[in-house]
């Protein structure tokens, strides 16, 4: 009963934080878009900055925007938060759930760094935490009338973040951390500045005040930080299907590669919804295959060599060390703790079972390290590389 609890707790969780990520991603793209395609045709009545025209569903809509607020408060106000509340909220119990509640299998890697499971839970959460401190002090600072300087800066910092947590978490848990800890700043923006700024300049419309338009650029700067986040998150967040990024070596310059990859494609569509031409919405695409082209390589790229096996490596021997290192967890009747059925369904208890998934077993234990997870049996670099040779050259028995 306890892995049908943990795997519909998984599965429904997961599902809810999906639907909410798409509703706060598709309300912050929309609102980006909007935001880049107001005009001035001439017309609008003090105090608008701009205004759209669109049509949808069969209906046409117009909406302006106001430099601070209107002269008084309409009957109704619709806000924007839940979306990123709820997507924060679900996504940090997913983790709990896959996790910190897997933590033996997930979360350490005593390969990397030999922690104990509370150690580690407190380093991941103190680290989010610490993430969005780090960040809200740096747009406090100067830097903040500096976009490119801000950027770079930021850019750093969870570059560096992500060659921390490689040096504490397995590969899967780093690179997931530092989509959780952007994707926390993300949602603290709006719970910690956005909506409250928002919610000062309702106040003094109401109190028949003039709002001070401070807040309302500093709201603009988070959400602008937010709107170039968007991408490299979600590639982080879906990474962890991918080990040919995570259990790189070098992962925290594929972080690198994936932040400015998003953020050069985020600046297309900005520019070409606000309008821009020429240079300004060409430069882009050429820059992306680049990073991309770089990414790829990267990632197919080993910084200390291959091990070379220069004699035969037959199926008795190949089985043997999948015996050793892989078949508690990949049994019909596995005896590791965390698991009371093979991950993925995948058994290996028989040499047939082997070589019908060899595809896999490349993929996830030769050509990256992702498995065994955390590497709890200790499989050593001469393994993994003799299994690669068996089954490269055809799996031979004799």
């Amino acid at each position: 009963m306890e892995v049908l609890l943990h795997d519909w707790a998984s599965l429904l969780v997961r599902w809810l934080h999906i639907i909410t990520a798409i509703a706060w991603i598709g309300s912050s793209f929309f609102f980006m878009w909007l935001d880049n395609s107001l005009r001035a045709y001439g017309t609008l009545p003090e105090g608008v900055q701009g205004e759209n025209w669109s049509v949808h569903g069969g209906g046409f809509y117009h909406i302006q925007k106001y430099m601070v607020a209107p002269g008084q408060m309409p009957a109704e106000l619709h806000w924007f938060k839940w979306e990123s509340y709820m997507t924060w909220v679900s996504g940090f119990s997913l983790m709990v759930i896959v996790y910190y509640w897997g933590a033996g299998s997930y979360l350490i890697d005593r390969t990397v760094l030999d922690l104990g499971v509370a150690p580690a839970i407190a380093i991941s959460i103190g680290s989010l935490a610490g993430g969005w401190i780090v960040y809200d002090l740096l747009c406090r600072t100067p830097l903040r009338h500096h976009t490119g300087m801000m950027f770079t800066v930021l850019f750093a910092f969870i570059v560096a973040a992500a060659y921390g947590y490689g040096l504490v978490f397995s590969g899967r848990a780093a690179f997931l951390h530092i989509g959780a800890m952007i994707a926390t700043m993300m949602s603290a923006n709006v719970f910690m500045i956005i909506i409250p700024n928002q919610k000062k300049i309702v106040a003094s419309l109401q109190a028949g005040e003039t709002p001070d338009p401070k807040l309302g650029k500093m709201s603009k700067l988070r959400s602008t930080h937010n709107n170039y986040l968007t991408l490299p998150v979600l590639f982080m967040m879906i990474s962890n299907h991918y080990p040919i990024v995570f259990a790189h070596q070098w992962n925290w310059l594929v972080v690198a590669l994936v932040l400015a990859l998003g953020a050069v494609i985020r600046d297309f569509f900005n520019a070409r919804n606000g309008g821009k031409t020429g240079v300004a919405t060409s430069w882009q695409w050429p820059v992306a295959a680049a990073l991309l082209a770089a990414l790829i390589g990267l990632t197919s790229w080993k910084p200390g060599g291959e091990i070379a096996v220069e004699d035969q490596v037959l199926t008795p021997e190949a089985y043997s060390i999948v015996v050793t290192r892989c078949i508690a967890c990949h049994s019909a009747r596995p005896t590791d703790r965390d698991f009371k059925e093979a991950p993925g369904g995948i058994t290996f208890d028989s040499p047939e079972q082997l070589k019908t998934h060899a595809a896999k077993v490349l993929a996830q234990a030769v050509l990256t390290n992702t498995m065994p997870l955390g590497n709890k049996t200790g499989i050593t670099a001469v393994e993994r590389a003799r299994l690669g040779a068996w089954i490269k050259t055809g799996m031979a028995d004799e």
